[in-house]
């Protein structure tokens, strides 16, 4: 590797990669799955069917965008993984609406039937068609749909939290600017 090539690196870091964050993945399934939720048990012609639509998609791109951001601010990475955890928590909110307004029952996290949703999180080749078995019905789906959230945001909530530890460790570019420059010279 070259002096250029390895400051470059030094400033730089290495970014984008989204595809393989868990948190991207499960947002990717909960997006797939809520547009499959949404289609069949809101209707397409309701506003409630956009914005849990749009909600989730916003939650899955800006982890796009965070991900991307990540090798030249720090701060921007947090504000849009911030963002899509806010969409997420939107989502989730309608799903708890859904179920509340058509007196269906919520699950509590201890029912079996969310253990075996959470089950299928760690599978390693999973998709939202690992999940459709739960879109029979409408309760089912909606606590599925919740669950799927529930999980992205956890694992987004240790995102943010693995940013934060990351930027104070190693500041941001600034401060790599910096210290390439001290070196240069």
């Amino acid at each position: 590797m070259s002096y250029w090539t390895y400051m470059t690196y030094m400033v730089l870091p290495p970014h984008g990669g989204y595809r393989k964050l868990l948190s991207y993945q499960l947002a990717t399934i909960a997006f797939d799955f809520g547009l499959e939720f949404a289609n069949k048990y809101i209707g397409t012609r309701s506003r409630t069917h956009d914005q849990i639509v749009q909600a989730l998609r916003s939650g899955k791109q800006n982890i796009v965008e965070a991900s991307m951001a990540s090798g030249t601010s720090k701060k921007t990475e947090l504000k849009l993984l911030g963002v899509a955890r806010a969409s997420l928590e939107e989502a989730l909110a309608d799903a708890e609406d859904f179920l509340r307004q058509h007196g269906l029952v919520l699950w509590p996290k201890e029912d079996p039937r969310i253990l075996e949703i959470r089950k299928l999180g760690y599978k390693s080749d999973k998709s939202y068609k690992t999940y459709m078995t739960y879109m029979d019905n409408s309760e089912s789906a909606a606590n599925c749909l919740l669950c799927v959230i529930h999980q992205t945001n956890f694992l987004l909530d240790r995102q943010i939290q693995a940013v934060e530890k990351e930027f104070l460790e190693s500041g941001g570019l600034s401060e790599r600017l910096y210290k390439a420059r001290q070196n240069v010279r």
